[in-house]
């Protein structure tokens, strides 16, 4: 009778080691990476093809900051003479075409 009261407990230990050693299994198949209790990689990759994409990545970015800088600018002249009005912005014409000749 000692040994059926303990079945339980034996069956349900070899289940959860059985399911922990399925999904370690699932995982390395996959390439996701192997976690600790914590949920931290118990081996980080600080590959360099990484490090190489942030880097492009960067510079991508800060082009492109680059670019959004100028269009606001642009934006701002267009709206300003949207805005304005038409007797003023034929008198700078009118200046800009004095000051030509």
């Amino acid at each position: 009778m000692d040994f059926f009261d303990n079945l339980g407990f034996v069956l349900v230990a070899a289940i959860a080691i059985g399911g922990w050693v399925i999904t370690t299994h699932l995982k390395i198949k996959n390439g996701y990476p192997l976690e600790n209790g914590w949920g931290k990689a118990l081996y980080p990759k600080n590959d360099n093809q990484a490090v190489e994409r942030i880097k492009l990545l960067s510079q991508e970015n800060a082009q492109l900051h680059a670019e959004l800088g100028a269009v606001k600018d642009r934006l701002a002249n267009v709206e300003r003479i949207v805005t304005d009005s038409s007797h003023r912005l034929s008198d700078e014409i009118d200046s800009l075409r004095t000051s030509a000749n």
